[in-house]
């Protein structure tokens, strides 16, 4: 089984969220793409995340009839700051269990945006993230992994760089971020053709973002 992990906030899920996933699915050939919402992101002000319960039923809609595309509430289910390595540990023993103790057919991906890489060494216990997970990441058009490919080596060893490129996919670049998102909705405007309708009608129905 090909699987791969594609985690954030989704405050709210957006159609880049979703197009990328789809990407990572066809441009892997994966067997499925988990979208798994943090509950505390280490890296960022959780002040602004609309409650756990919301963005996890706007992932399940957003999912809906799109062929290998689900949803986990791992992240949400533990307590704490959202690591994830515990993710990916948790994840890995699982599809152990599916197998019967034996996961060595079983390959999994963390989802990574390009311009999250040059980070990556400082996240929380990334050596033992990178030997657990193969990271992939979205190809943008202007972006290369030649200015940081120095940093990534010195951190990880000169086999990740090279599973880095081999592990590259095509993505669409679409000009929606949850933050513009979250501002159209404040300012009273439409956000239908940022994200799908399910998830438009939800954030009207809720309320979320108006403040």
């Amino acid at each position: 089984m090909r699987i791969a992990l594609f985690g954030g906030s989704f405050n709210p899920v957006h159609n880049g969220h979703l197009a990328l996933a789809e990407a990572a699915r066809d441009g892997l050939k994966l067997d499925g793409v988990i979208l798994v919402p943090c509950a505390v992101p280490p890296h960022k002000d959780a002040s602004a995340l609309a409650p756990a319960r919301d963005r996890l039923a706007m992932l399940r809609l957003a999912v809906r009839g799109r062929p290998g595309l689900g949803v986990s509430d791992v992240e949400l289910r533990r307590r704490g700051p959202s690591y994830t390595l515990h993710t990916v540990e948790a994840v890995r023993a699982a599809m152990r269990r599916v197998r019967g103790g034996r996961g060595g057919r079983d390959v999994l991906y963390l989802l990574v945006g390009a311009d999250m890489l040059q980070d990556l060494p400082c996240w929380f216990r990334a050596r033992r993230l990178v030997r657990l997970a193969r990271v992939a990441a979205a190809g943008r058009p202007g972006w290369s992994i030649a200015a940081i490919r120095r940093g990534l080596a010195r951190a990880f060893g000169a086999a990740f760089v090279r599973g880095l490129d081999k592990n590259r996919f095509d993505a669409p670049l679409l000009p929606v971020s949850s933050t513009a998102i979250r501002r159209r909705v404040r300012a009273g405007r439409s956000i239908r053709g940022l994200v799908p309708d399910a998830v438009a009608d939800y954030v009207r129905r809720s309320g979320l973002y108006r403040r």
